[in-house]
């Protein structure tokens, strides 16, 4: 993930000090676990960007930067909005059939992204939901059919547990 990280920062033509300071930031991860009195001694791990610095936020959109690009597409109709690590994507046009066909077509560059960056989505997570001002006009159950998957329409979700 780190070379997959600095490759896409040049790639964007961060300046060369900075890329040496995310290398440095990514290298030599250490942790300490506390539980009640007891503290272990400080290990090395290997785990990918840290939460709990800010500075993994900045690095998270340079890491996923070419997903939301593959999500945002005029031509398509499609957009997305972003929160951390949960992206929705949106398409608009008045056919139902149309916009899912869309989304599988976008979920199909989301997982050329994810096989490239070794990353995997959970599908647990994925849901579908159609607006309309006028429901009886249109089908609103239509689903997305994905490669092995199939995503039913829903009357109502949550986004980010809201």
């Amino acid at each position: 993930m780190h070379s997959r990280l600095l490759h896409d920062m040049k790639k964007r033509r961060v300046l060369r000090l900075l890329l040496k300071f995310v290398k440095n930031f990514l290298r030599n991860r250490r942790i300490t676990i506390i539980i009640d009195d007891y503290m272990m001694m400080k290990r090395s791990v290997n785990i990918n960007i840290s939460q709990d610095s800010s500075l993994s936020l900045i690095l998270y959109l340079f890491y996923n930067m070419n997903l939301l690009k593959a999500c945002d597409n005029i031509r398509l109709k499609t957009s997305f909005t972003n929160f951390v690590n949960d992206i929705n994507i949106l398409t608009y046009e008045k056919f139902m059939k149309r916009n899912c066909k869309v989304l599988s077509k976008i979920y199909d560059r989301c997982e050329q992204w994810s096989k490239m960056h070794n990353i995997k989505f959970s599908k647990t997570k994925y849901k579908l939901i159609h607006f309309t001002k006028i429901f009886k006009w249109f089908n609103m159950n239509i689903n997305v059919k994905l490669i092995k998957h199939q995503i039913n329409s829903k009357s109502n979700i949550r986004v980010l547990r809201i």
